[in-house]
């Protein structure tokens, strides 16, 4: 239509997401924020942040507990410990504005028992002597290989989400720039590189399949969903087709 504005008409033709996404965001939702009713006297936040400040002493606790000292496990602390709280820093210097939402306390228990919680059991895995991995390198190269993956996996992480935290601050829009210039999710591309290596240096089936959960049911849910909300800025088609979800050349 003539004088129409041209971003308010893209904004009135996005697309809502699929309906499969929109489905599972809504389970998730209501198994995470609202199970059980009631008081919602917590917010998403204080339950996320638990378990990763938490991290670190429990896992120390697990080497004392299991007297625990070899390598790997010493490793396992500093990796999965010392990103606990990392983040609980980026917290304080830039927090997700979507996880201040107020949640009941049946969400935030399931929150914590149906996905965070399973974390630690990375860790136990390990140190308790469970899981005796028989890495496919020697065990020195597998260390480094997953130290640099959760190194670099943390910076990308940091990196974007600080972009985007601040970059909005001062101009709603989509980013196009910076770490978002190749990826369209750099931050989640950040977050499973971190989870994988502490995967891979637990060596079992079990993180896998949580990591598979988190990431089909929540994480692709999220970045489907984030991209149907993109697709309202007229920039968006020409965006799209420049860049890759997480890998490029690959995904």
């Amino acid at each position: 239509m003539k004088g129409a504005n041209p971003v308010s008409a893209a904004a009135a033709s996005a697309s809502p997401g699929p309906a499969w996404a929109l489905a599972l965001r809504r389970f998730n939702n209501w198994l995470s924020q609202d199970f059980l009713g009631g008081p919602r006297p917590w917010k998403f936040a204080w339950v996320i942040n638990f378990q990763k400040g938490g991290t670190f002493f429990f896992l120390g606790f697990l080497i004392w507990w299991y007297g625990n000292t070899s390598t790997a496990a010493w490793i396992y602390l500093a990796l999965h410990g010392t990103y606990g709280l990392v983040w609980l820093v980026k917290d304080l210097a830039f927090p997700d504005p979507n996880w201040q939402v107020k949640i009941t306390i049946g969400g935030g228990i399931n929150a914590f028992l149906g996905v965070l919680g399973w974390y630690w059991v990375f860790g136990w895995l390990l140190i308790s002597g469970t899981v005796r991995p028989v890495y496919p390198l020697p065990d020195h190269a597998w260390f480094a290989l997953c130290i640099s993956l959760c190194m670099l996996g943390s910076v990308i992480m940091i990196a974007a989400d600080a972009q985007k935290y601040y970059t909005l601050r001062v101009k709603r829009g989509l980013i196009t720039d910076g770490m978002h210039r190749t990826i369209r999710h750099p931050n989640y591309l950040g977050e499973m590189m971190i989870y994988g290596s502490f995967a891979l240096m637990v060596w079992h089936w079990l993180p896998v399949v949580v990591l598979v959960w988190v990431w089909l049911g929540l994480f692709s849910v999220n970045m489907v969903l984030k991209e149907a909300s993109m697709s309202r800025y007229p920039e968006w088609a020409a965006y799209k087709k420049r860049t890759w979800w997480l890998v490029p050349g690959l995904l």
